[in-house]
């Protein structure tokens, strides 16, 4: 039997029904490529993978496409071969998963962080430029929730004081920045195939650049630093002598990964008309609701890919906090998300460069405040008015 909600009375979904977040959308050709590729005899990184690759790099216009088993190890590799290391500085977003300036860590390399705009709630091109010092190598912008960074104050900023850019599109697969999409820029820029993300491959990542100088040492370092990969070494193709190259990693995006990207792919597409619909839904049926900031939209020159459709509450307003707010929907069996705590904020940082509240504060007023409602392909029109119909049901509820 549920449990009463929190708001009183029945949940506005059965405990049966419950609504996962960002619950991926697979379908029978999915299903069919996977199960033709495990009788192939051949699941590991190969021809699935280079096709992967290919069809990638054509959808987002790009000259390179190298496929990783997630976008951590697409971040890593872009740093790597941008030759970051220890001593230098990268400037960075606060409001990111943490894995964005973890991997500035793991090459040894000082995160530097700059605030965001409030009104978009990415990295502010000003704050970039007071955080520039002689030891400031890189910049990595966030597109956070699919709404593109302001690139061309970034990328001036970038060409001025001799940068590398290496953009994290984790959320922006499909997100367009003047009419050209994230990822066609020279710059490396990293997509997420996790199972949230606007397409999936379970698992997986892909790195998208235009310089030709790195692609060699990227696709070498994803697997061991090898000069060949188990496709060339084990395949009908092979039978050459390897060595290692690099002390590489293991990074590589198998093939039973790329099938299901491969179908994905073509279904993207569709998956962002459905996202754009069901965030215009949120955004009619909630905007006279006082209490919530709906999420920034952009303007004209930026086509959102609507990843995450991020809510912020206003604790003045509201007897619950984010959290409560959270619970609350979970009692209605509705799923929701938190995107993101400002890593400055995580213990990790905090201890290691002495951060506190108030160092970022436009940070801080969206992390202390926001949460994602859930929007994936997956869901009908139906599931996105009872979160609807919950959302405003806890906010009457708890209303000062």
């Amino acid at each position: 039997m549920d449990k009463p909600a929190i708001a009183g009375g029945k949940p506005v979904r059965a405990k049966s029904k419950f609504i996962v977040f960002g619950a991926p959308m697979i379908g029978n050709e999915e299903i069919f490529e996977v199960t033709k590729t495990l009788k192939s005899g051949w699941i590991g990184t190969g021809p699935r993978v280079q096709k992967f690759e290919n069809e990638f790099k054509d959808f987002i216009g790009a000259k390179h496409a190298i496929a990783t088993n997630s976008c951590t190890a697409a971040l890593h590799l872009s740093l790597i071969t941008n030759d970051i290391k220890e001593g230098d500085e990268v400037i960075v977003t606060p409001m990111t998963f943490a894995a964005t300036v973890n991997v500035i860590e793991h090459v040894k390399a000082k995160p530097v962080f700059a605030d965001i705009e409030l009104d978009s709630y990415n990295i502010n091109p000003d704050e970039i430029r007071k955080k520039i010092t002689p030891k400031t190598k890189a910049i990595m912008p966030v597109h956070l929730f699919g709404l593109p960074c302001k690139m061309d104050e970034i990328n001036e900023i970038a060409e001025e004081n001799d940068l590398r850019i290496i953009e994290d599109a984790a959320h922006a697969l499909g997100s367009e920045y003047k009419e050209k999409k994230i990822g066609a820029y020279d710059n490396c820029t990293c997509f997420s195939f996790y199972p949230t993300k606007n397409i999936t491959t379970i698992e997986g990542g892909m790195i998208t650049t235009g310089n030709d100088d790195i692609v060699d040492k990227m696709r070498i370092l994803r697997l061991h630093g090898l000069s060949l990969d188990a496709w060339q070494r084990y395949s009908k193709y092979g039978g050459e002598t390897y060595g290692a190259i690099y002390p590489g990693f293991k990074y590589n995006m198998p093939d039973v990964s790329a099938a299901v990207g491969l179908h994905q792919l073509k279904k993207l597409g569709r998956f962002l008309k459905i996202r754009a619909l069901y965030a215009k839904i949120y955004e009619e049926e909630l905007k006279d609701l006082d209490e919530l900031i709906l999420p920034p939209k952009g303007n004209p020159n930026f086509k959102h890919s609507w990843h995450l459709y991020a809510v912020l509450i206003k604790p003045e307003l509201l007897k619950i906090d984010r959290d409560g707010m959270i619970r609350a929907l979970l009692r209605e069996n509705i799923g929701a998300g938190i995107h993101y705590q400002a890593v400055h904020l995580h213990p990790y940082y905090q201890k290691k460069y002495g951060y506190k509240i108030g160092d970022y504060p436009n940070a801080e007023f969206v992390s202390e405040r926001t949460f994602s409602l859930s929007l994936s392909p997956k869901m009908s029109e139906k599931d996105v008015y009872d979160v609807v119909q919950a959302v405003k049901k806890i906010v009457t509820y708890f209303r000062k």
